[in-house]
């Protein structure tokens, strides 16, 4: 693993990272335009296809520790190298490749298999390109760890961990191999949340450069192929015309080695071909044998090559559509540790997914303005928790203490921050201050304003020579409109400031438990029998529209305000709506502890003095 670890760096090794260099990057490689790629270069290795080593899960895991004990990343926060430059050559090359085959397709040349898979899929590259684009905003990126070393120094950490990926698998993606792959990781480096979040972007990063990578090499092979068709052609005396000498032909490719693709198109056309109408098959056999290749190998070794391409592409086009498909909310919280410490002991994993994900974007936040890892900052407010749960206490108030949330979004998240040595930022200082004291923060500000607003006329007025008098008599006028404007931008920026929060809920998933029994109350007056067979099928709506589990449902009833305690029409009412409630009860079962799931609550009339009535007593 150690050497296959070091082979990463190789230039002869497929799939090298040593294409990373920046001068590499901003190399613009043109395919499909411009002039052709000179007939006989071999590629440089920074365009090879990444492409190493197949490993089993098990021989992933262990590069996955091996990667991880050789990573180190850069203090701080760091800017890193770009990646969003490569990501746009990447999006004009694979256009202009898919653009060049598609005219060879209506031309009604031949193309390779891998050419027709990329074509046909394009629009699933497209879409990749574009969820990229969207999902990897510059400040997130700039967020990211980045690595201190080796061929990847500058790069976010998780995208050389999304490269080994790709690289040994062949670009067959699999959920269940990605996880055991990240979580081998893990057991030697922590990832951060926003790393883990990132996995599903630098994949799909990872993919199209590898798509644009083998798309360069379908055009360049078919353009090389269509070459040697050339060649052949004037060599044979091709459509009538006369044979051509092949020495004046051939003399251009003399110097350096011949590319594969056009050596074995050349030797299928002219392999059965009489050596005395031309020399030009002894002389590729010479040409290849300089090459340390014979004919034959050089066949095998273009076919194998075109087979490995049309895997590849097929590869990345199926796991560019499994990606899209993936929940990658559940991806996160299998793998992610602060999700795995949060979970124990807890009842976090009985929260729904955006009190989770709140909880956690606390953390992380935490955890980067301090001396703590996010794992450290979960574990240290499960630990608070816990020792809270154990507190004498009302049962309510030890309930949210024993939650994490309440040292990581609530009134102990100064604790918290006190045990982590938290470090306020300004704004978020100046923030706090002026909610501690929101009401005269809040007159304070909309007093400032209307001042700085009013200095502005007045300053105006004595420039020009007005008297005091007249300036005091300006600023009472247009007091009002000035504290008007005040007040609105005070709201404005206070609606800002305070965004709405989401209040942590907890996610019902198989009814609601006996710990956690409820009662729906729906308050109303008993005032007539329709209103009443009414409010008989709203409760009945509620029902179905219920979580389930230890939960019931009451009409809270109370008699309509009258002159005497008791109306003429009062039990018939009341037995309308008890009625409705049996009718209830027998159509739906009853609580699971064996009691009426639904209820009839019906207050009394009282003598009310302020109100000179009787009325429903509370």
């Amino acid at each position: 693993m150690q050497r296959a670890l070091r082979g990463q760096g190789d230039p002869g090794t497929a799939g090298t990272v040593l294409s990373l260099r920046p001068s590499r990057l901003r190399r613009r490689v043109k395919t499909g335009e411009g002039g052709p790629v000179p007939v006989g270069r071999p590629r440089a290795s920074d365009s090879d296809p990444i492409r190493g080593e197949l490993l089993s899960s098990e021989r992933l895991e262990q590069f996955a520790e091996v990667l991880a004990a050789d990573h180190s990343v850069l203090e701080g926060r760091r800017r890193g190298r770009p990646l969003h430059p490569r990501l746009e050559e990447n999006g004009r090359v694979l256009l202009a490749s898919y653009r060049s085959i598609a005219a060879a397709i209506r031309e009604e040349r031949t193309i390779s298999p891998a050419a027709e898979w990329l074509v046909d899929n394009f629009h699933i590259v497209e879409e990749q390109v574009r969820e990229i684009r969207e999902d990897l905003p510059r400040g997130f990126y700039r967020e990211l760890p980045k690595l201190a070393h080796g061929p990847f120094a500058g790069y976010p950490r998780v995208y050389a961990l999304a490269w080994a990926f790709v690289e040994h698998t062949d670009s067959h993606f699999d959920p269940e191999t990605l996880g055991r792959f990240v979580r081998a990781y893990q057991r030697v480096r922590l990832l951060t949340i926003g790393e883990v979040w990132a996995i599903a972007i630098f994949l799909r990063l990872v993919l199209v450069e590898n798509l644009r990578r083998l798309a360069e090499r379908i055009v360049e092979r078919r353009r090389a192929r269509e070459e040697a068709d050339a060649l052949a052609d004037r060599l044979l005396g091709i459509d009538g015309r006369p044979p051509q000498d092949a020495r004046p032909l051939l003399r251009d490719l003399e110097e350096g080695p011949i590319a594969g693709p056009f050596a074995v198109r050349l030797i299928e056309r002219l392999r059965d071909q009489d050596p005395a109408a031309t020399n030009a098959i002894g002389w590729l056999g010479e040409k290849l044998a300089g090459q340390g290749i014979t004919e034959d190998r050089a066949v095998r070794r273009e076919q194998r090559e075109q087979v490995a391409t049309h895997v590849t592409v097929r590869n990345v086009i199926t796991s560019m559509r499994l990606i899209s498909a993936v929940e990658w909310a559940d991806f996160f919280e299998s793998v992610s540790l602060v999700e795995e410490v949060l979970r124990q002991g807890t009842r976090v994993a009985a929260m729904d997914f955006s009190t989770r994900d709140q909880y956690r974007r606390a953390v992380e936040h935490l955890a980067r303005r301090s001396r703590s890892n996010e794992v450290e900052v979960a574990r240290l407010a499960v630990s608070m928790a816990a020792q809270s749960a154990a507190q004498p206490a009302r049962a309510a108030e030890t309930v949210r203490r024993s939650d994490p949330g309440f040292f990581l979004i609530a009134e102990g998240r100064e604790a918290l921050e006190k045990e982590i040595g938290y470090r306020v930022a300004p704004g978020e200082a100046f923030k706090r201050a002026w909610l501690r004291n929101a009401s005269a923060g809040y007159i304070g500000t909309i007093a400032f304003l209307t001042l700085a607003i009013l200095a502005v006329p007045a300053a105006l007025a004595l420039s020009m020579g007005a008297g005091a008098a007249a300036v005091i008599l300006l600023s009472l006028l247009a007091a009002i409109p000035a504290s008007d404007l005040a007040v609105s931008f005070v709201n404005r920026d206070v609606a800002a400031l305070i965004p709405p929060r989401k209040l942590p809920k907890i996610e019902i998933r198989e009814g609601i438990p006996a710990e956690l029994r409820t009662l729906v109350a729906v308050p109303t007056f008993l005032a007539s029998e329709p209103d009443i067979e009414r409010l008989i099928e709203r409760l009945e709506v509620h029902f179905f529209a219920s979580a389930g589990g230890d939960i019931r449902f009451a009409l809270l009833s109370d008699w309509t305000d009258a002159d005497s305690e008791i109306l003429p029409e009062d039990e018939r009412l009341l037995a309308a709506a008890a009625s409705g409630i049996s009718r209830l009860n027998a159509a739906h079962g009853p609580a699971p502890d064996g009691g009426p799931r639904f209820l009839l609550l019906h207050r009394r009339r009282a003598w009310n003095e302020k109100e000179a009535k009787w009325i429903g007593w509370e």
